[in-house]
């Protein structure tokens, strides 16, 4: 069997290394975008695909943008893949490559599609107060993630779970799926189900203005931001006008303090009041400072009862 695999991202990384190691899967090119530049100096970044990539032996093909690489179609139509896997590409992929592998272009998505259909379905799910999400399979077609379903599998939302937590575990099980779907691709016995677009929902990418938070807002919200948006971009409350990033928090048990309030500590970690209850803060990282426990935090900064956290 020829296969390729397309990525970019975080998850594709993930998913590539849960592929090659874990499940045995060998692929004959693996395809990534071109190195951003970034940090000082602007240094040359290679995609978390490439650098897993590397790391494991394997060699990797850039791209610019895939539907102009006359090198890749060349390729494509030269070694006729069975199968193209596309994972966290941020690119929209096109024919000749939709068309030309024998199974198609198999894409591994984080979500219970048609639920959750875009960039952002893991974040989306946690910020939604989700107890459940999945990861599916399914053949690309040109409309962004309507395919055809070939695989699915249900996966329960821990109410501590970070999205960073979950996507691994995403990858793991959305490795092991494709696995299985590529089987019975193989034995001409998949089972294809299509979508049904009027029950889609979508997760379009995190905006900058997502990631402040608000002591007003309800605890259950807050909670979820926290986690959904950990450990990308991160989410973050003013302190006497600096930014205090807040990486972990836990659900406090005081309905009876005001939106910004020290109402006490639990093991030294602050519990502040917000929205119909508290939050306790648990890991944060003051601007320009490493990332600490809120213990450590509330002590460096004689936090007591009674004080306000406000901007």
């Amino acid at each position: 069997m020829i296969s390729w695999f397309i990525g970019a991202g975080s998850f594709a990384a993930l998913c590539l290394r849960h592929l090659t190691t874990d499940y045995g899967m060998a692929f004959d090119k693996i395809i990534t975008s071109e190195p951003t530049r970034g940090g000082r100096g602007m240094k040359e970044r290679p995609s978390l695909v490439e650098e897993v990539a590397k790391e494991l032996g394997f060699p990797v093909c850039r791209t610019g943008k895939l539907s102009q690489d006359n090198g890749l179609k060349e390729a494509l139509l030269t070694s006729m893949p069975d199968i193209i896997v596309v994972v966290d590409f941020g690119q929209k992929v096109l024919d000749p490559f939709l068309s030309v592998p024998r199974w198609g272009c198999l894409n591994i998505h984080p979500s219970l599609l048609p639920q959750y259909r875009g960039a952002a379905p893991v974040q989306r799910a946690i910020m939604d107060g989700c107890q459940e999400t999945g990861v599916s399979v399914f053949r690309l077609v040109e409309e962004m993630d309507a395919g055809p379903i070939l695989g699915q599998k249900r996966i329960p939302i821990d109410s501590h779970i970070t999205s960073g937590e979950l996507f691994q575990i995403l990858a793991k099980e959305g490795g092991n799926l494709l696995k299985v779907v590529v089987k019975s691709c193989i034995d001409g016995n998949s089972e294809v189900r299509e979508q049904n677009s009027k029950l889609a929902s979508y997760a379009p990418k995190i905006e900058k203005r997502e990631t402040y938070l608000d002591w007003n807002q309800k605890a259950a919200h807050f909670h979820n931001l926290v986690r959904a948006l950990n450990p990308q971009p991160g989410a973050y409350v003013l302190v006497k006008g600096r930014r205090l990033k807040i990486w972990k928090t836990a659900l406090g048990d005081t309905f009876s303090g005001s939106p910004g309030e020290v109402v006490g500590f639990h093991d030294e970690f602050p519990e502040i009041g917000v929205n119909e209850g508290s939050v306790l803060l648990l890991e944060v990282q003051p601007e320009g400072r490493r990332v600490q426990s809120g213990a450590e935090w509330s002590r460096g900064i004689h936090l007591k009862k009674g004080d306000y956290l406000d901007g």
